[in-house]
Order: structure tokens, then sequence, then C-alpha cells
């Protein structure tokens, strides 16, 4: 299978499936000096576990880390990160149902279709299980980051047709409630309706926002790995995501030219902008400023409502989905989008430092 790797420099490469025994990933190109451990991977996994509240998957899963290699005496080595999570709590009986059957908004029907075979366990490398790996990976990645001055803010943004408020923004709320929004008074209505969405055998969707501080201008590319295309392809890589915006987003299709350029003024020594329409990003290379991007996030697919299907002796049929599943992805989903972005963001500034000369003749000096 092709396609568990991502990145250039930094680089991870994930494995393991739903059901199996672990799941994984190593990562190569983190340099040494990095200090890390398990608690800074663990509070980052502790983000995505099952079983956090009543909106998500009663799967009893600790998800705890284990470092296998490159790190010594509390600091990375430079040599490649091996880290694994055990599954523990796997009931693969609730999928015999399904053993033989395409379950609608999943992806059995097209890995079926490619590979000639599928993994019905919980949806194998298919499953939202897979992003442990990213997530691990993520932890890292947002520690060199850390180490910059960078930081990224992840929530909530919306849960359904909730949306948070503007007004009553609070970045401390986050932590507080189990959907990850920053606005209580919304957090309350979103769960009052995720209960009547429960009750109906129902799911919701939403939308995750991701908001980074502290990037330089200059990092990416103008071509074909522009910042922002990279950022929106690592995100869409989650199986949830079936859309992304950067900036404003699909609103500048309705803004005229004057309303959407962010005007530039120069103060205290450096150039900054007035607004940012663009999201941090012009030309696919950062500008300074903050750097914003939104990922929509589908409903959850498993649900117990009867849908029609398929089987695989292509008879028409009708499925009521058992087992253990979140009524929405949405709040699982925030650090897996964080972690995407932060690897993206490593990736591209690493590669961002051989882009001059004088970048590279400033470390050859310091180092010769």
């Amino acid at each position: 299978m092709a396609g568990s790797t991502y990145g250039n420099i930094f680089k991870i490469t994930t494995w393991g499936e739903s059901h199996g025994k672990a799941l994984g990933v190593v990562i190569d190109g983190c340099p040494a000096g990095i200090p890390l451990s398990k608690k800074d991977i663990q509070c980052f996994l502790d983000r995505r576990k099952p079983g956090q509240s009543k909106f998500t998957t009663q799967r009893s899963e600790d998800d705890s880390v284990e470092i296998f290699s490159g790190i010594f005496e509390g600091k990375t080595t430079g040599t490649p990160i091996s880290m694994m999570v055990k599954n523990k709590d796997h009931h693969s009986a609730d999928y015999s149902q399904i053993a033989e059957c395409y379950r609608p908004g999943h992806a059995d029907f097209t890995f079926d279709a490619k590979y000639g075979f599928r993994d019905y366990r919980g949806g194998g490398r298919s499953s939202g299980r897979e992003t442990i790996g990213r997530v691990a990976a993520g932890a890292v990645a947002s520690k060199i980051l850390s180490e910059l001055g960078i930081h990224i803010i992840t929530y909530s943004k919306s849960i359904g047709n909730i949306e948070i408020s503007d007004e009553n923004f609070d970045i401390n709320e986050i932590k507080n409630n189990s959907l990850y929004m920053p606005d209580a008074a919304a957090a309350k209505k979103a769960e009052a309706m995720l209960q009547d969405q429960m009750a109906q055998m129902n799911s919701c969707g939403g939308i995750i926002e991701c908001i980074i501080e502290g990037v330089p201008a200059g990092i990416g590319e103008p071509v074909f790995d522009k910042l922002d295309a990279n950022l929106a392809r690592a995100v869409m890589s989650i199986g949830a995501v079936k859309g992304v915006e950067i900036g404003d987003g699909f609103r500048v299709s309705t803004a005229s030219g004057f309303q959407n350029n962010d005007s530039f003024f120069f103060e205290n020594g450096k150039i900054s902008k007035s607004s940012n329409h663009a999201g941090g990003i012009l030309g696919g290379i950062s500008d300074g400023s903050s750097i914003i991007f939104r990922a929509a996030i589908k409903p959850t697919p498993s649900i117990a409502k009867t849908q029609h299907t398929v089987n695989q002796k292509n008879e028409n049929i009708t499925i009521n989905i058992k087992g253990r599943h979140d009524p929405i992805i949405v709040p699982r989903a925030v650090v897996v989008v964080e972690s995407m972005a932060a690897l993206t963001l490593v990736d591209m500034i690493f590669t961002a430092m051989t882009s001059r000369i004088d970048f590279i003749k400033d470390f050859w000096k310091k180092n010769s």
C-alpha cells in the first residue's frame, strides 16, 4: 500500500489497523537536542482518545504511547523516532454483520474495488483510529514549533448549525467543555442538539478552525508546494474532512478586489497588514500574520438508522450499524487537524532553510 508516508525532510510513516494489535508511527528527520518525553506525546493522544464524553465512542482505550527509539536522556537524538499504541478493546464481532456489505459513507466499497479485499473490522487503515500515528508525530512537530516561538490554537468553530460567537470567544473555554468550543453558550446549545441527534439514531458534523501564530514571512514555495496548498493537502488527508478554506475562504468569491486586498503598512521596524482576508498566506508563502484555516468535518457515517446498501453479491439490502460509534467526530478531530498543520509547517520551515544562500552561509559560519 502506497501513501502512508508524509513529508520531505521532516517525514512520518504511520502503520497499523483499527482492530490490529497496535498502531504507530516512525518519524525521520527530527533534529537532535529537542527536550521530549512520553508526557509530551501522551497529552496530545489524550485529546483524541475515545470515551472522553457521552459524545464520543465508548470504546475503552487508554491510548498509552510507547517510545522505542530516537530519545536518550530526555532529548531527541536525531535518529528515527518510533512510537506505538496498542489496541486493547477491539470488539471485532460487532462488525460481523457488515462483513459482506458496504456501509454508506464509509470506504468499504472503494477499498474493496482497489485492493480486492477489505478489513471490515472497523475499517482497517481507513479507520479514524489510523490518526493515532499522526497525532503522536504532531506532538513532536508542535514541540519543535514551540522551540521556534510558533503556537497553534485549534477548536470547534461550529457543531452542526450551532456556531461560536465572536463576542463570547474565550480561549480558556476550549478545554472546559467536551466539544472543544471556545464559547460556553454555544457549547451548551450544541450539546442539546447532539442529544436530539442521538435520540434519532443520527449524527452530525461541524467545522474546525486553526490559528497559527508566530510564523515569519517567507515560509512556503510559489508554485506546487505552496504553504496553503500543502496545508490543504495535509488536512484533506484526514478521512472525515470534506473541505478546507484558507483565510476568508469561499467568502472571497462575493467580495470585491478592494474589499479582499489586505493593505500593508510599516510600523515598529516591520511590514504588517491592516486586515487578514488572505489568512496569513500570499502567493503560497507566509506573510508574517496569523495563518488561519478551517476544515469541514462530515457527520459520522456509522449511524443506527436503517440505511439502504448493497452486499458483495450485488444484492440490494438494508442495514442497521451496531457497535460503539461517535455521534460526532469533530471534537476528537480537533487535535488531528492541529497535528497535520504542525507536521506540514515543520517540514516547510526545514525546506525554507535552504532557499537562500545567506541562510546557508550564516549556518556554515556559525558551525565552522
